[in-house]
């Protein structure tokens, strides 16, 4: 009998699609709430992003009824799916959906994301959470969501981002076609804007990479101390890396 938790393969629009993968990649990201960011059962995290579910499942059985999950997504169908299989086990796990702009992945979308305010209040989460979502937005979107992330986070709160980051070692790695294929297209980010590059001139949310200095700029303008490492993803071919994408770790100061 399928599991109740997990989606069925036709609605595992975000990450892996084959049911063990989809888990694997869930639990790897509840290895990094809990080792990376210290996430404990009794706090409240947001996930910005939360698709459909591939990494809130694993929390279910981590985060006590006094903590808490948040989690938005502007597809409205891993929002309802979400609602309907996790929250009605899980109470304190709750899940909105968003109208955000996205050329990719809600052309429809009423909101700009550059203007977009989180549907919560100042300082009280103690961790959030954006896997593969900056990823697909532009430079004054970005900046406007690490300020949303700023306001929600309590003091001491962290902040966990994943990214495709341009370094020097990056560029080179995908001049020589080391970077790996994403959803069938190479990932070889060719054509250069201020700040970020992307595959795709007509759809940039494609994928969108940044430039680190750039990244690093926000961070410090919006008082997020980031950690030390860095934690370095597979996608363009580098030898040593925790993940598939690029991670940053930061506190609120």
């Amino acid at each position: 009998k399928r599991d109740s938790l997990m989606p069925p393969s036709r609605m595992r629009f975000d990450g892996p699609k084959d049911a063990l993968s989809f888990k694997r990649n869930g639990e790897e990201f509840l290895t990094y709430y809990k080792e990376l960011c210290l996430l404990k059962p009794d706090e409240h995290i947001l996930d910005v992003g939360s698709g459909i579910g591939r990494k809130t499942i694993p929390l279910t059985k981590y985060l006590q009824k006094n903590g808490s999950y948040e989690g938005f997504d502007i597809i409205k169908q891993g929002v309802d799916w979400c609602e309907k299989n996790i929250s009605t086990k899980y109470p304190h796990f709750h899940f909105k959906h968003v109208d955000v702009y996205n050329k990719e992945y809600n052309p429809q979308g009423k909101i700009n994301p550059s203007e977009f305010k989180f549907p919560y209040e100042d300082n009280y989460f103690d961790l959030v959470v954006l896997g593969s979502v900056f990823t697909h937005m532009l430079p004054a979107d970005v900046e406007n969501y690490i300020k949303e992330v700023v306001r929600v986070l309590k003091i001491g709160g962290k902040s966990l981002i994943t990214y495709f980051l341009l370094d020097d070692e990056a560029l080179m790695l995908i001049n020589e076609k080391n970077s790996k294929p994403y959803s069938g297209r190479e990932l070889n980010f060719r054509y250069k804007r201020e700040n970020y590059r992307t595959i795709d001139q007509n759809l940039p949310e494609l994928a969108v990479a940044y430039e680190l200095p750039f990244i690093i700029n926000q961070y410090k303008r919006n008082g997020l101390e980031i950690h030390d490492p860095i934690y370095y993803g597979s996608w363009c071919g580098k030898e040593k890396f925790l993940g598939n994408q690029d991670m940053i770790v930061a506190t609120k100061t």
